[in-house]
């Protein structure tokens, strides 16, 4: 038995079965992967194509801006407010997003009024809006020495167009008033109004194209028992506007 085995063991030899290996495959894919990242690479740095509409806006881009507004004139629409310049920053806002206060009002500049000047503008008319605590003491309607440059830096503008109307409005806080000379709000938002409108006539504002009214605490920016909010109600609104007159012909 012995030599038998040992005979079969000799002669005899296993059936492997070949296993097929499959690593080219992966190595195939990633060849693929990589082609793949190269083509978006270069397709992003290409950039998208200009077509040919895109460059017949350049060619007309330069000479739609070579005329600038004449001071004082109306712009397209009847608005008073100059159109904003879209950005070109590659980062601009949607389309839908409000568009940039203007930097220039009848060709003078809105960025020098500094900030105790809030530019508020519409299509018919643009008001600059003033913290009463830098126009007038607690109380008072006699115009603070502090408050008279800030007003100064505004005359220019305010007589960019004598064709507007300017309407100067008072606004005071909800807190009670009474004295012997403000009885109420009323009478001291009605004052301090009536003391700007003095001092832009003075200095040279056509009073014909003056309005002067107080709103006591009537028409408020913010709550009425916020502290920080009755900062902001008490303020005095110079208005720059086309007179009903004017906007009716316009019609």
């Amino acid at each position: 038995m012995s030599t038998a085995v040992g005979r079969y063991r000799r002669w005899h030899v296993d059936s492997r079965v070949e296993v097929e290996e499959e690593g080219w495959l992966i190595t195939y894919l990633d060849v693929i992967t990589l082609i793949l990242v190269l083509m978006v690479v270069l397709l992003a740095f290409a950039g998208p194509g200009k077509g040919k509409d895109g460059q017949e806006a350049q060619a007309q881009g330069p000479s739609a801006h070579a005329s600038g507004p004449v001071p004082g004139a109306p712009y397209p629409g009847g608005s008073i407010v100059p159109p904003a310049v879209p950005p070109t920053s590659p980062e601009a806002p949607a389309a839908s997003a409000p568009a940039p206060t203007p930097k220039t009002l009848n060709g003078l500049p809105l960025d020098q009024l500094g900030a105790d000047v809030e530019i508020v503008m519409t299509d018919d008319a643009v008001r600059f809006r003033i913290s009463s605590e830098i126009l007038f003491e607690s109380g008072a309607a006699s115009l603070a020495t502090g408050g008279l440059p800030v007003l100064d830096r505004l005359i220019p503008l305010l007589n960019s167009d004598p064709s507007l109307r300017l309407v100067v409005e008072g606004h005071t806080d909800g807190v009670p008033i009474q004295t012997e000379r403000f009885p109420s709000n009323w009478e001291l938002s009605t004052a301090r109004a009536a003391a700007v409108a003095r001092y832009l006539i003075e200095r040279g504002v056509a009073p014909q194209r003056v309005q002067a009214s107080g709103f006591a605490d009537t028409r408020p920016l913010g709550s009425r028992d916020n502290p920080v909010d009755r900062v902001h109600n008490r303020r005095v609104e110079l208005t720059m506007e086309r007179a009903p007159s004017s906007t009716a012909k316009a019609r």
